[in-house]
């Protein structure tokens, strides 16, 4: 490491803000899902000032970093490489105190809070951030990869919520600068905060941000529902839009083989299917209203409706029970796959209309060409969104070498993009992981525009695993 940088590093962040042990760096080094790096050292700035002295010295000495916020990603966004070379910018202590303002319906958040404890000072005053995960990452990182969640369909994904942003960038010096404003009507100019939500730090370091607020519902109504068919699923989330659009808040949907892992591996996880038999394919609707129960019953109503539904032959059973539980099966299924073999995962989306047909030709193309790989998927259904998770043995005669994996990948994206129209990301950003299918499908006129907006704004920047330049 370079002295003169360590010096001024540990003047900036003091002995307790550098970390160089190995065993102290582990956790920083290990992506969630994917990749293991090494790091010259993980630096955790808890202030403001202290993040931009340190992004200053780190371009001064023109050192390589990853930024990394409670290290939740799932494409090696925020892992550093094997080099040893590169820093880690932790900003999990980055943690102001959350301010609230309830007339504004607005937070502003520093990029180390996580969603739990954003959710936790909001909820005080009947408000909450409505983007639903499995994980609590921290706001800083649900800006630079856009999450979206389970409750997209009606309140959108973090761009489609975010008021402004503090963010470092070379030309600001020792300033953050501000991009966006609180306003909900402002028509002056380039809106600049765009830039930096999910792209993953390479455009600008995000430092704090305000968000919008939703009121929390008053009541849910949630169910576990059973499509007749794959055409009736469609038929079924159309109903539910023409029917309930101002009360539609998820419609996610799970394969028998990823619900059956979830009560498999998850004990506190119950069946709550008649004599533990799964359908092939289930439905999570959840409806969610500020309305009082004394205004309206939307348990009734949702109760009512599935009714009709079953009687139209649109669904063939429906299972209510506490939310909490059915929403745990939905949660489980990452981790329990895990437990099923090597997973091979897949963050697609595609247009509605060919979610069923995409499903269909995977589950034939994958009998016919890797016989021993199951599909496990689960996803958004009303947004389009798809975690087509596959599980292959790890050993013996049905284990897949890396070779294999990767013209498999190959295959699947190649289809989910060029025939379905659809996108190989979703959700969770390029990072390395994607990288190779970022240069693959994204025109090259984008990607010349996209790189010369990175030379403006970060010029010289050694930030992150990924640059669009």
């Amino acid at each position: 490491m370079n002295h003169d940088l360590l010096r001024t590093l540990q003047s900036v962040l003091g002995p307790i803000g550098i970390l160089e042990d190995s065993q102290d760096c582990a956790p920083f080094v290990e992506g969630a899902r994917y990749g293991i790096g090494q790091a010259q050292a993980v630096l955790q700035p808890r202030s403001v000032e202290q993040a931009i002295a340190t992004l200053a010295a780190l371009h001064q000495y023109g050192a390589s970093f990853v930024l990394q916020g409670a290290n939740t990603g799932l494409v090696a966004g925020s892992t550093p490489d094997e080099g040893g070379k590169q820093f880690v910018l932790s900003l999990n202590r980055l943690k102001e105190p959350v301010l609230i303002d309830p007339i504004e319906r607005t937070a502003t958040v520093t990029a180390g809070v996580r969603l739990s404890e954003l959710n936790e000072a909001a909820e005080k005053h009947g408000l909450f951030f409505p983007i639903d995960l499995g994980a609590d990452p921290s706001i800083g990182g649900m800006i630079a990869t856009n999450t979206g969640g389970a409750r997209l369909i009606k309140y959108g994904d973090v761009r489609a919520n975010l008021c402004s942003v503090d963010a470092w960038l070379p030309i600001g010096g020792a300033m953050p600068l501000t991009f966006g404003t609180p306003l909900r009507k402002n028509n002056t100019g380039v809106e600049l905060k765009h830039l930096l939500c999910g792209t993953g730090g390479a455009l600008g370091v995000v430092l704090r941000a305000t968000v919008r607020l939703h009121p929390l519902p008053a009541q849910r109504a949630t169910a576990l529902v059973v499509p007749t068919s794959a055409a009736s699923l469609m038929s079924l989330l159309a109903a539910l839009e023409r029917d309930f659009p101002e009360f539609t808040a998820s419609v996610e949907g799970m394969s028998q083989a990823a619900m059956e892992a979830v009560f498999r591996h998850i004990p506190s996880v119950r069946n709550p299917f008649s004599d533990g038999i799964v359908p092939s394919y289930v439905v999570l609707v959840e409806l969610v209203s500020s309305l009082s129960h004394a205004t309206l019953s939307l348990t009734t109503l949702l109760e009512e409706w599935l009714g009709e539904m079953l009687e139209n032959e649109v669904i063939e059973d429906a299972i209510f029970g506490d939310e909490e539980a059915l929403w745990r099966i939905r949660h489980g299924i990452s981790d329990a796959l895990r437990h099923e073999g090597k997973v091979i995962a897949f963050d697609v989306s595609l247009p509605r209309r060919y979610f069923a047909d995409f499903r269909a030709w995977g589950h034939a193309w994958l009998a016919q060409h890797y016989p021993s790989v199951r599909v496990c998927d689960f996803g958004h259904v009303a947004d389009g969104g798809l975690h087509y998770n596959l599980v292959a043995p790890k050993t013996g005669p049905g284990a897949l070498t890396a070779e294999a994996i990767a013209i498999l990948r190959s295959a699947i994206l190649d289809k989910v993009v060029q025939e379905f129209s659809g996108s190989y990301s979703a959700e969770h950003g390029i990072g390395p992981y994607n990288r190779l299918f970022y240069e693959k499908y994204t025109p090259h006129g984008v990607r010349q525009i996209t790189g010369a907006i990175e030379r403006i704004l970060m010029p010289g920047i050694h930030c992150g695993n990924v640059h669009f330049d």
